[in-house]
């Protein structure tokens, strides 16, 4: 499945210049970072992408970043259009980090391709990773883009199919706290037409 995924995003990529300005990102990443309890640090960008916009952001404000794909082609642009990140070519399943080393943590449009078993561990790794007062910021499937309460299948995106997992947010919120999470916020966005759950929560 995540060979299948790689392959797709290889393709994204050659689209990617035309579609970037698409999805306006700007109220979240404001909103995200004026909540942090650190106003410098390090950031770790999983699923980075070309980088933008919140790699971008945060180096423009001088944090450290690290950027995780497993896109090589995503890659090259972000090293094209965000020099200064460091730039990881991992599966982010499979990437591991020292305990307590980012004070925050992105993940955007990128969990819910992973099994809900496999987004529950990922979860649990991030906690690690986090210093204590870190945030993580995340996208989440619900009903809203599926159709379903809960969702574990393949969804028509681009003119591919891809796998999408979601639990209700109420199951997804009882995970958070018991991995241990706090002040965990909720908020649905639409973007570009599509409506997904926007999460945040501090370690």
């Amino acid at each position: 499945m995540l060979v299948d995924l790689q392959n797709i995003y290889n393709k994204f990529a050659s689209t990617y210049e035309e579609n970037r300005v698409v999805f306006d990102m700007t109220e979240i990443i404001n909103d995200f970072y004026n909540n942090l309890f650190f106003k410098e640090g390090e950031l770790l960008d999983l699923a980075c992408g070309a980088g933008e916009p919140f790699a971008k952001f945060f180096i423009d404000n001088n944090w450290q970043v690290t950027g995780v794909d497993f896109s090589k082609k995503m890659l090259e642009m972000a090293n094209k259009f965000v020099p200064k990140m460091q730039t990881m070519y991992n599966d982010v399943t499979k990437v591991e980090f020292k305990s307590n080393k980012f004070n925050a943590i992105t993940m955007i449009y990128s969990l819910f391709h992973l099994k809900n078993e496999e987004q529950f561990k990922l979860l649990n790794k991030i906690y690690n990773w986090l210093i204590p007062n870190g945030s993580i910021l995340f996208t989440y499937a619900t009903k809203e883009y599926t159709g379903f309460d809960e969702f574990e299948d393949y969804k028509e995106f681009l003119g591919e199919n891809l796998f999408y997992a979601h639990k209700t947010p109420k199951s997804l919120e009882k995970e958070l706290k018991h991995i241990g999470f706090k002040n965990i916020s909720f908020i649905y966005r639409n973007i570009a037409g599509e409506t997904f759950l926007w999460v945040t929560a501090q370690k």
